[in-house]
């Protein structure tokens, strides 16, 4: 049997100090978890780190 290992989870540094539309990041050795931090219950997605790099590009060049 298996278990998942505990993740890491940290906000970006330009989360709002209000706490109320911010998302949480666990960096694996293969992937990048992305949660809800207003709910840390539902589920979370998990992005290859080659597309999370990608994505994290196109959104600071815009």
């Amino acid at each position: 049997m298996s278990t998942r290992p505990e993740l890491a989870w940290f906000k970006s540094s330009y989360s709002g100090s209000q706490g109320d539309s911010c998302v949480e990041v666990a960096v694996t050795e293969r992937a990048v978890c992305v949660r809800d931090s207003k709910d840390v219950t539902h589920p979370y997605f998990t992005a290859g780190r080659g597309e999370w790099s990608r994505f994290v590009g196109f959104v600071t060049e815009a």
